[in-house]
């Protein structure tokens, strides 16, 4: 019985990053004007860029999702999530950005391979990340953030689950148009 119950909790552990909830106590609340960011990155429908501003959003829907590597199994099911619903997001002015410590290769394979069409940024020392409290070295907590186009943070979700999280986030943008 008590191998069962220390089975049980090893399992249990791997659902929950408890280090995760030191992210909460520095990510942005709502309300709060979104922190800038000036990355790397990549978007298989706009080849020619290179760099990301996020002064080039205002205006514009932000969805902004923190993940922590590129083809890992949560990972892949957060991306291809969002990428199914890109129109659905398009049609409320919404941009989709990921950001990573995933350098820019990285970031193309995974587009190409998974069929990602959004921007996915590069963080490889998590300065962004940091700023949304969702930097746990060396890798970014799933941490997604909700910007109106006037840059404020609307809405946060904190440690997200990948599975259907795309889907709860157009909801919230549906509701908060």
């Amino acid at each position: 019985m008590k191998s069962l119950f220390s089975i049980f909790i090893i399992i249990i552990s791997f659902f929950f990053n408890f280090k995760s909830v030191i992210a909460f106590d520095y990510a942005p609340e709502v309300g709060d004007i979104a922190p800038s960011f000036h990355l790397e990155g990549i978007n298989k429908n706009i080849k020619s860029k290179k760099i990301w501003d996020s002064n080039e959003l205002k205006g514009k829907w932000v969805v902004l999702y923190f993940y922590p590597k590129d083809f890992s199994a949560g990972c892949t099911l957060e991306a291809k999530g969002f990428s199914k619903l890109k129109k659905d997001f398009s049609k409320y002015n919404a941009e989709i950005i990921g950001i990573s410590a995933d350098k820019e290769e990285t970031h193309e394979s995974f587009c190409s391979e998974q069929s990602i069409n959004y921007t996915l940024l590069s963080d490889p020392n998590g300065t962004i990340s940091e700023k949304y409290g969702s930097w746990i070295p060396p890798y970014s907590d799933r941490n997604t953030f909700l910007i109106s186009p006037k840059g404020e943070i609307v809405f946060r979700w904190i440690s997200v689950l990948p599975i259907n999280h795309a889907k709860e986030v157009l909801n919230v943008l549906k509701k908060n148009i």
